[in-house]
């Protein structure tokens, strides 16, 4: 197939990995991509996120499909215009992505579908943000409604820092407060061709800056998988992810069909397992980042024939897609000043290196080609991604991979999967 894929990150660099993995030879295209992207596919000058661009780039060169990575070109409605052109494209159209794109929206259709979540109120002023702060007590989680990329969420028992935050978003739109819950937090992925779902395999993501969860949140810092500690609430993996399936995504898709916005692409339910049982902390409307890099690695099917059948409306034709027992461990390397105030720019050595440990490989999210060699160019720079037959093996060939990268005031987590091992 001739495949573009949209988007510049690491997830994107995951997904065509993915995709060059598979027997089939596959043309991959990538706009605007990265300096690592561009050694996994054809770089076009394309802006991402203009439908009439994109439409025609994929009808001028026999596009067989188009894949949209991150959220924005979802928002801007690119998958609507390549559908109307009847090019076959993975994510759901603008109205549809609304369920990343507000968080109010997600909200309604929730609560429609009869989906558990966390009591939140929507507020446009600082009284009616402080006032429901008030209501639900601390800890204090505060959202922005629309996109924020990965920080618009902050989780706090400071009051004033939960004001000020709101403060920050308020000019921008509308601030959602809601309950905190507490509990593990889990990553669920389902493919959905607007009718049937799929699930793929859970993850954890760590979305804090630092080791034990400090810091300040972020759009990512690693992330695993399988869950094994799935086994003693929920009787194993499968079952889990049967009961997400059957209470969550299924009626959330049935919702979204009913409505006349059929939902045809990633839904991504952030999930956290409390006292009260399952409850969905958020959705989004593609592959999660960094939860891609270790979900697909290890799929056993061919990820073009899934992606393109959702994209069909023929998911019906698939079995649930099936996973190798492989553990998958990343790490992500930010820039230093991540998240607030990255510092790019700086030269990137020692890839080579980190990629020949065995089992490893590197997803690339913010780089660059110069004179010099890789530069970094933004605050999440790569993943390096680490596979091993257990947890122990594939951590320690992922930090150990890390130990070979030099990025003057690079940071990264040193405790991703540590709990997971210890258990």
């Amino acid at each position: 197939m001739r495949i573009l894929v949209l988007g510049s990150g690491a997830r994107e660099h995951a997904i065509i990995l993915a995709l060059r993995s598979e027997e089939a030879a596959h043309d991959v295209f990538a706009a605007p991509g990265n300096a690592g992207i561009a050694r996994d596919a054809e770089i076009v000058e394309l802006d991402q996120n203009d439908p009439a661009a994109v439409t025609a780039f994929a009808n001028e060169n026999a596009i067989d499909l188009v894949v949209i990575g991150p959220e924005a070109p979802l928002v801007a409605g690119v998958a609507d215009a390549l559908r109307e052109r009847g090019i076959p494209v993975f994510g759901p159209g603008r109205a549809a992505a609304q369920l990343e794109g507000s968080k109010t929206f997600a909200k309604r259709i929730m609560d429609a579908a009869g989906v558990p979540t966390g009591r939140a109120v929507r507020a446009t002023t600082r009284e009616e943000v402080a006032e429901a702060l008030d209501r639900f007590g601390s800890p204090h989680v505060v959202k922005a409604d629309g996109l924020a990329a990965g920080k618009g969420v902050l989780v706090t028992d400071d009051r004033a820092a939960a004001l000020a935050h709101a403060d920050a978003y308020l000019p921008s739109g509308a601030i959602l407060v809601e309950e905190f819950l507490s509990g593990p937090e889990v990553s669920l992925f389902f493919l959905s061709d607007g009718d049937r779902v799929l699930p793929l395999s859970p993850a954890q993501d760590f979305k804090r800056l630092g080791d034990g969860d400090s810091g300040p949140n972020t759009g990512g810092m690693g992330a695993y998988s399988p869950l094994p500690w799935l086994a003693e609430p929920f009787g194993g993996e499968e079952a889990f992810v049967d009961l997400v399936t059957r209470e969550i995504a299924e009626p959330v898709i049935r919702r979204l069909d009913a409505e006349g916005t059929p939902f045809i692409g990633l839904l991504y339910a952030g999930l956290i397992l409390t006292a009260q049982g399952v409850k969905v902390i958020e959705f989004n409307a593609r592959f999660g980042d960094p939860e891609t890099q270790v979900v697909l690695p290890r799929l056993q099917d061919p990820l073009s024939q899934l992606l393109l059948a959702a994209a069909s409306g023929t998911l019906e034709d698939h079995p649930r897609p099936a996973f190798a027992e492989a553990v998958a461990v990343t790490v992500v390397l930010a820039s230093e000043g991540y998240p607030a105030a990255p510092v790019t720019g700086r030269p990137l050595t020692g890839l080579d290196a980190a990629a020949a440990v065995e089992g490893v490989h590197l997803a690339h999210a913010a780089t660059a080609e110069s004179e010099d060699g890789l530069v970094a160019t933004g605050g999440r720079v790569l993943n390096v991604v680490g596979l091993g037959t257990t947890f122990a093996q594939a951590r320690e060939r992922t930090y150990r991979a890390l130990a070979e990268i030099e990025l003057e005031g690079g940071q990264y987590r040193t405790d991703i999967a540590a709990r997971v091992v210890e258990q």
